[in-house]
């Protein structure tokens, strides 16, 4: 489909020549040959180009367009609250009744105990808000040197300082010279690995451990069923923090609020964004225990010195409450269920193409399509071959090294799933022939 769309496109740009954004997860010499790929604009679970071209948004953006593109609903919300108090800092004792109220109604629905909330701009700013908070607890409680953080294989935890040192995926940490080296890597499939990395490195120095409900951006890995309860445990035992990297999984995209209650476990902080506020403004945070909270909250001289400049954003958080608002009248709590199991099946007839490995789904509205081994060694062919393929059909995927990521929003339909796994199958077919 193909439909006029105004474009405001650098001159420079539509006709081929360097333009000067730097885009990032790239090779910039290929793109700067361009012309880029320009979104013009969105609604529901289509994109279109400045060509007015049509493509099915097969991934949200980047896992985070819960409730749709287009909400007017949301872009409301943002111009009056911009109208009344556009921004203001939270720092000190400062706040607003946007910030304070999006954190009571998330501390309403958070799975962790006697839960407070520090909001931050996105997911990578919480994880080192997390990080940094678990370290100055252990200091305030009289265990400075547990500092060690421990995360897992495919984990992807932002790419900010700290959420770099803990990445699961090396080519995100190489190159970079000396970050935060006091952090170690565990197999994301393995509890007793976990149990044996604290003992190597020693319980008293071990700080916490950080996983996300379903490996999501390294691959889409799902946890065995009783994973998250001996990693409880063992964290229990051991007096590590346990930290839910919810940022992916969050808002309904598991089928409740921050994806870690489908295995029944109390983390002792969350952390949070993208589906927050459907990625209509930046917006992320971490819902914190009270255990955690009590010496910095009941006693004097414990101030966490750490924070960030557009943190509780009211316009951020009046956005938040809207999308809230829309995942709860609309139920995609439950719709996301069921879409959960109907992309799963549509995934699955992928299984037994020649350039399938393995298809990971089931877990969440996600899914991943792994390439086989001779298609990407013998063969030469690259998940970026398949991407460009797709996208010249008219539906966009992400690509990593091994594997075709979908995680559409949730408002999609059968169809439109439907529509999403034969691209790719056609896809495949076509790259495979080439």
């Amino acid at each position: 489909m193909t439909e006029t769309v105004v474009s405001s496109v650098p001159a420079a740009r539509r006709t081929g020549e360097p333009g000067r954004l730097w885009h990032t997860f790239c090779d910039m010499n290929t793109v700067s040959r361009g012309p880029e790929f320009v979104v013009a604009r969105a609604e529901g679970v289509w994109l279109w180009d400045s060509s007015g071209d049509r493509y099915l948004d097969g991934t949200a953006s980047l896992w985070y367009c819960n409730a749709g593109h287009g909400r007017r609903e949301i872009a409301d919300a943002v111009h009056r609250q911009m109208t009344l108090l556009d921004s203001y800092t939270v720092y000190g004792d400062f706040a607003n009744l946007p910030a304070l109220e999006l954190s009571e109604r998330l501390a309403a629905h958070a799975p962790v105990a006697d839960p407070r909330v520090i909001l931050t701009c996105g997911g990578g700013e919480s994880i080192d808000t997390a990080a940094k908070l678990a370290r100055r607890y252990w200091a305030v409680t009289g265990k400075p040197e547990k500092t060690h953080l421990i995360s897992r294989t495919g984990g992807y935890h932002g790419l900010h300082g700290i959420g770099t040192s803990i990445s699961g995926m090396e080519r995100f940490r190489a190159g970079y010279g000396r970050l935060l080296e006091d952090t170690s890597v565990v197999p994301h499939d393995s509890a007793a690995a976990l149990e044996a990395e604290i003992l190597r490195v020693g319980p008293e120095n071990v700080a916490a451990f950080f996983a996300e409900p379903v490996v999501g951006a390294g691959g889409v890995y799902l946890p065995g069923p009783d994973y998250f309860t001996e990693v409880a445990r063992i964290c229990d035992r051991y007096g590590v923090l346990f930290v839910v990297d919810s940022v992916i999984c969050g808002f309904a995209r598991m089928g409740n609020w921050f994806g870690i209650e489908r295995f029944g476990v109390t983390p002792d902080m969350v952390v949070f964004a993208k589906g927050v506020s459907s990625g209509y403004v930046p917006l992320g945070g971490v819902v914190v225990s009270g255990r955690i909270a009590d010496p910095f909250w009941n006693r004097e001289g414990n101030p966490f010195m750490h924070g960030t400049t557009y943190a509780g954003h009211p316009s951020a958080c009046a956005a938040a409450m809207a999308n809230l608002d829309i995942l709860e009248r609309e139920d995609l709590f439950t719709v996301a269920l069921e879409v959960e199991r109907h992309l799963d099946g549509a995934l699955r007839t992928l299984a037994g193409h020649p350039l399938v490995a393995e298809v990971r789904s089931g877990l969440g509205v996600m899914g991943a399509v792994e390439l086989t081994e001779e298609a990407l060694t013998e063969r030469g062919i690259t998940t970026a071959d398949v991407f460009a393929e797709a996208r010249s059909r008219g539906v966009v995927l992400r690509p990593v090294p091994r594997a075709l990521l979908v995680s559409p929003p949730l408002i999609i339909t059968w169809e439109q799933i439907d529509h999403l796994v034969s691209t790719l199958a056609a896809s495949l077919d076509a790259v495979s022939s080439r």
